[in-house]
């Protein structure tokens, strides 16, 4: 494919980033807006990685077998739009906890339905040589949409609105509320064109696809057809997987308490002051930061995967992200805040295109859409313990006396996002074990499990 081909097929990824950049950016502090303590957030995020588990496999099933005037893929993604849509516009309305945290689950669940899709997407339509390039596409867009979306409200709330969008009390700010109504018009928008700009290859053959979805149709045969699959995953699959528990626990931990630490400890703010505001939206800007990388890495990722092997390349960046999201904890200066973000977004582009590109070549003939959506427990996994655990984690380990919280300066929420980098140091570790396709041809069984 040419370029400009390969760029539409993958612009819809800049809207489905900048829905999930200003759900990661802002859902913590909306909590604290709406009165949740910091043991309560982890239990309130749940909803992410639940829907995820639930919602990618079964896109993944459906996927593989839908054919109509849309296509295999797009239908998908744009049903996942018009609903993010709807939720990104009702999520600043949110008067409580329940209603928010239930909010979360249809933004997530919608968000899940469009983006699944588009990791077979670039598997569907691109021959192997081509797959890395089609992947770190992606990650140019999603860090590109996570940029925008993130520095928003900051731009809102300093610029547009000349200090105006902060909050009365408790209540959510005039700058998030306006940030979510334009992310609702992005994400449409930005799926609409890739829906509209690239066409999509039917079955070779029509009539034998259409017997075996009639035959294969029902719950019950999905459900037993996605078990099944996940027990013959190949070996590639499961070896890369402890890859992304790890990387994904990592990522987990600085979008749960990054925001919210950097307002209590980088601006001295509580939650209903200008400072928290303030503190708030400049971690979007840090988030901004390492989006910026993501996106700048994302041109000569393939360049570097070509050079040093895509497993290699994925290690390092990993490592480099791990370096840089620890070091957060010895940082008190706002703009110094900014550096390490940098290697965090090295880390986010490889983790967003590389393993992609592994498993793209790992994976048996007319699975693709349900092995991608099964791929993504080993994200939604370590999210569900961490949001599952880390409540107790904080009240009962990561206490003002604890080590961990006095040698990062007596927050435990800063002890969280150390964590995480700790976590993306495993993740790095674990790389030495993947094989990559490129490197070890495998045969048709190693492909099936």
């Amino acid at each position: 494919m040419s370029f400009w081909r390969i760029w539409n097929m993958c612009f819809g990824f800049l809207g489905i980033q900048f829905g999930w950049a200003l759900q990661m950016a802002n859902m913590s502090a909306i909590y604290e807006y709406l009165g949740a303590d910091a043991h309560q957030i982890p239990i309130l995020w749940l909803a992410a990685p639940l829907t995820g588990l639930l919602v990618q496999p079964v896109i993944g099933h459906m996927s593989d077998r839908t054919w109509n005037r849309l296509g295999r893929r797009r239908p998908y993604f744009l049903t996942g739009a018009l609903l993010a849509s709807c939720a990104l516009i009702a999520m600043p309305h949110s008067s409580s906890l329940w209603m928010a945290a239930g909010l979360l689950w249809v933004l997530d669940a919608s968000i899940n339905i469009s983006m699944e899709p588009f990791r077979a997407f670039v598997a569907d339509l691109l021959p192997q040589e081509q797959r890395t390039r089609g992947y770190a596409m992606q990650a140019l867009f999603i860090g590109l949409g996570a940029v925008i979306a993130s520095v928003l409200p900051w731009v809102l709330y300093d610029l547009v609105l000349t200090g105006g969008g902060g909050a009365a009390g408790n209540a959510i700010p005039l700058a998030v509320r306006l940030a979510f109504y334009i992310g609702a018009v992005v994400f449409l928008a930005a799926v609409l064109w890739t829906v509209f700009s690239t066409r999509e290859h039917p079955p070779e053959d029509l009539e034998a696809f259409q017997r075996m979805k009639v035959e294969k149709a029902g719950i019950r045969s999905a459900a037993v057809e996605i078990f099944q699959d996940a027990l013959a995953m190949p070996q590639a699959m499961r070896r890369l997987a402890w890859v992304q528990i790890f990387t994904w626990l990592g990522f987990f931990c600085m979008w749960l308490y990054f925001g919210v630490a950097v307002a209590r400890n980088i601006f001295g703010g509580a939650p209903g002051t200008p400072e928290y505001d303030q503190g708030i939206a400049w971690a979007g800007n840090c988030f901004a930061m390492y989006s910026a990388a993501c996106f700048a890495f994302s041109f000569a990722l393939p360049a570097l995967a070509a050079r040093l092997g895509r497993r290699l390349t994925h290690a390092l960046c990993l490592l480099i992200g791990a370096v840089g999201l620890t070091s957060v904890a010895a940082i008190d200066d706002k703009y110094l805040l900014l550096l390490p973000m940098v290697g965090v977004g090295v880390a986010w582009a490889s983790t967003l295109s590389m393993p992609y590109a592994i498993l793209a070549g790992a994976l048996p003939a007319g699975k693709t859409g349900i092995y991608m959506g099964i791929f993504n427990f080993f994200i939604v996994i370590p999210e569900i313990l961490a949001a599952l655990g880390f409540g107790t984690l904080l009240e009962r380990l990561l206490t003002d006396e604890s080590r961990l919280v006095l040698l990062v300066g007596g927050d435990n929420r800063l002890a969280v996002v150390v964590i995480g980098g700790l976590s993306l140091a495993v993740a790095a570790a674990l790389c030495s074990f993947v094989i990559d396709p490129t490197e070890h041809p495998l045969t048709e069984g190693e492909r099936a499990g």
